[in-house]
């Protein structure tokens, strides 16, 4: 996907993305809003100050009062070390849902060690809240004809088999869920192959919500509208533009910041469903860059993007539309 595909916003602005397919009846199960709180990317084992902003996560979605907390991945490795930060998510609300990222499995972690650790059914399962169904996929899947080294970024005939199946079975409305895009900057190696199955489920689908890419972006595909949710940390810059935003001590400590741009204050969001008027909101929330910002370094992205449009220091506000017929 061309940059240019992308419907980008500003901060504190509203977006109204007008979906031409009803996603069908609803259920009676699905009566009021369904609050979920977001975050992702926290990298607690790359930032030395990612248990307070996971704090600050907690404490707004304390005031808040969702209906369930979510980690879209990238998280903390499943280790006894972390096992107080994993706590403190997984006991800020009795609903807690996690998403295996690429980086959840480095140090030689293993994604069973995600499901034990976290507290996951599996690495890819679905679970319904107060009539909404989300469906949780794993892009880490090997296998992919086309790879091109690095991290695995795919999902395999086994889960797309198992994705067919949720998506004929599943009355309720669905929101999809991975840490790797379906589209856009960073899509999984078979982008275009879920794109085409989620499609069919157009009518069904709410939207579908991604990590990883540490972005603020949203494209809409054939009925179905993805929304990469920035990281809760930094936009990782890379070896050309290293520099320090910290004091010296802290990069000495934690040596992997001098490749981000970091951001002054914890990104997250609140993903609000209303069954009475077929809105979908996204909050937004705004921080700052700390230190010298992309824009001061001369940021420039072989893949096409752009220092203040998707690599920003905030989570834009959403508002999609998605027309509904009730029961």
């Amino acid at each position: 996907m061309k940059r240019r595909t992308f419907i980008q916003q500003g901060i504190g602005l509203c977006m109204a993305l007008q979906m031409p397919i009803a996603f069908g009846k609803l259920p009676k199960t699905f009566k009021r809003k369904v609050k979920i709180g977001l975050i992702t990317d926290l990298h607690h084992d790359i930032m030395h100050d990612a248990p307070a902003r996971l704090e600050e996560f907690l404490t707004e979605m304390a005031k808040a009062k969702p209906d369930a907390l979510m980690q879209l991945g990238d998280f903390a490795y499943p280790s006894q070390k972390n096992a107080e930060l994993i706590s403190l998510f997984n006991q800020a609300h009795e609903t807690h849902l996690h998403v295996i990222g690429n980086h959840d499995t480095d140090n030689n972690h293993t994604k069973e060690e995600c499901i034990e650790h976290w507290g996951m059914p599996a690495r890819y399962y679905t679970k319904q809240v107060n009539g909404v169904c989300f469906i949780i996929l794993d892009g880490n899947d090997k296998g992919s004809p086309t790879y091109k080294g690095g991290y695995p970024s795919y999902i395999n005939p086994e889960q797309v088999a198992w994705l067919k199946e949720q998506l004929t079975t599943i009355r309720e409305p669905i929101i999809i869920v991975s840490h790797q895009p379906l589209a856009g900057p960073g899509a999984i190696d078979n982008a275009r192959e879920v794109q085409e199955i989620l499609s069919t489920a157009s009518d069904k689908i709410l939207l579908a919500i991604n990590g990883h890419t540490h972005i603020d972006a949203s494209v809409t595909i054939e009925g179905v509208t993805y929304v990469h949710i920035n990281s809760a940390s930094y936009f990782w810059a890379g070896e050309r533009f290293k520099h320090n935003s910290y004091s010296e001590a802290v990069h000495k400590e934690h040596p992997w910041i001098a490749y981000t741009f970091p951001y002054q204050n914890s990104l997250f969001t609140i993903l609000e469903i209303d069954p009475t008027t077929s809105n979908i909101k996204i909050q937004g929330k705004t921080s700052h860059w700390q230190g010298k910002s992309p824009i001061d370094l001369g940021y420039n992205d072989e893949s096409g993007l752009m220092a203040n449009q998707e690599v920003v220091p905030y989570i834009s506000a959403r508002h999609i539309n998605k027309p509904t017929s009730k029961v």
